[in-house]
C-alpha cells in the first residue's frame, strides 16, 4: 500500500497505509520509509486491539511483518535468499527427538487435532526467523519429514528464546490449533511458548 504516515519508536517503524481495502496500520523493524512510498508487508500477522505504550495508542488492528518490495533493505533480500538456498539445495535430515512427547514436524502437522493443547518436543533446523514480533520470536522449523505439497514439512514455533537461520535445535512447547490473528491470517497449527535446546553437532 501507499504510506500515509510514519512513526518511529524504539526498534519499530509504524506505518499508516492506504491499501485497496482501506487504511490500516503496520509495524516493521526500524526502516527508512518516506511518506508517499509504496510498500508491501511480507509475512504479515494481524493483531487486534494492540496497545503501543511508546505511542500511547491502541490500534483496533495492526499488521506486523517485514518490509518487502522496493523499500526493503538488502539484508531482508539476503535472508530470503538464505531461506531459499538452505531449503532447496541442502536437504534437511534431522533425527526425531528422543523421550516422551517427541514427534517429527510432519507428525505434529498431521496429528494436530489429537495433539491440541498438549506438550510436544521436536528437533529441526531453523529455515525462517522473525525476531521480536509481539514480544516473541517466530521460528519456522523443518526436519526433513513431510512434503511441501502436503504442507506438512514446516512448523511455526513461537518462543521468548532467540535462534538464528540454520540453527539445529530441539524445541519443547504446546501445540495450538486454528490460531487466528484476524484479517484472514490464521495458522491451523503452531507450537507456542517453546524452550530451545541446541542439538549436539
Amino acid at each position: 500500500g501507499e504510506v500515509l504516515e510514519v512513526k518511529n519508536v524504539d526498534s519499530y517503524t509504524y506505518l499508516r497505509l492506504k491499501t485497496k481495502d482501506g487504511e490500516t496500520w503496520a509495524a516493521v523493524s526500524t526502516a527508512a520509509v518516506k511518506k508517499g512510498a509504496k510498500v508491501n508487508i511480507d509475512n504479515p500477522m494481524v493483531m487486534t486491539n494492540f496497545e503501543s505504550k511508546a505511542l500511547k495508542k491502541t490500534f483496533p488492528t495492526i499488521i506486523f511483518g517485514n518490509l518487502g518490495g522496493a523499500a526493503a533493505t538488502p539484508s531482508l533480500f539476503n535472508s530470503k535468499m538464505t531461506v531459499a538456498n538452505m531449503t532447496d539445495s541442502a536437504p534437511i535430515k534431522i533425527a526425531k527427538a528422543s523421550g516422551a512427547n517427541a514427534y517429527t514436524v510432519a507428525d505434529i502437522v498431521t496429528k494436530s487435532v489429537q495433539l491440541k493443547d498438549k506438550p510436544v518436543k521436536v528437533s529441526g533446523q531453523v529455515v525462517k526467523y522473525n525476531a521480536g514480533i509481539m514480544g516473541k520470536n517466530w521460528i519456522h522449523l523443518r526436519d526433513g519429514s513431510g512434503t511441501a505439497a502436503k504442507s506438512d514439512n514446516d512448523i511455526l514455533v513461537t518462543s521468548a528464546a532467540s535462534a538464528k537461520m540454520g540453527d539445529r535445535i530441539t524445541i519443547s512447547g504446546v501445540v495450538r490449533n486454528d490460531k487466528d490473528f484476524g484479517a484472514g491470517y490464521s495458522y491451523k497449527v503452531l507450537i507456542e511458548d517453546a524452550t530451545l535446546t541446541p542439538l549436539q553437532k
